[in-house]
């Protein structure tokens, strides 16, 4: 099928298929002798794991390792499964650091209540900020 079928049934832009022709993630199709680029069907299947593989939180270049595995004949689930588990490690990570950023400012939300504008001044930037321990 030509590139603008395949766009067409996937839901891409010509522009966003020949790029990841371009960086590997999809094979550069065979051309008709007008010189038109002739997807297999199988494409469709592809450019479909592809977007389920982003919806997931994986990078181009993760789910690229994983279609060059399948490409050589073997089972990308170990590999997949690694990477899966990469991410929700690196998901856990960031939810402790947000919890400690909401902490952070909760306790300055309610020093901001309590503060006073018009006592502030001297060398101080912001007694919100600066005051105590957070």
């Amino acid at each position: 099928m030509r590139i603008g079928e395949l766009a067409s049934r996937s839901g891409l832009s010509t522009r966003t298929l020949r790029f990841y022709e371009e960086v590997g993630l999809l094979v550069p199709p065979p051309r008709t002798s007008g010189g038109y680029r002739d997807y297999p069907g199988s494409a469709v299947a592809r450019l479909a794991f592809i977007g389920e593989s982003q919806r997931a939180g994986l990078t181009l270049a993760e789910i690229r390792s994983v279609l060059t595995l399948r490409d050589d004949g073997q089972a990308p689930c170990a590999h997949v499964t690694a990477l899966i588990h990469e991410h929700l490690d690196d998901i856990d990570r960031r939810m402790a650091e947000l919890a400690a950023t909401r902490r952070v400012l909760r306790t300055l939300a309610t020093r901001a209540a309590a503060t006073d504008p018009a006592e502030c001044g001297g060398d101080d930037i912001c007694s919100i900020v600066i005051a105590g321990e957070t």
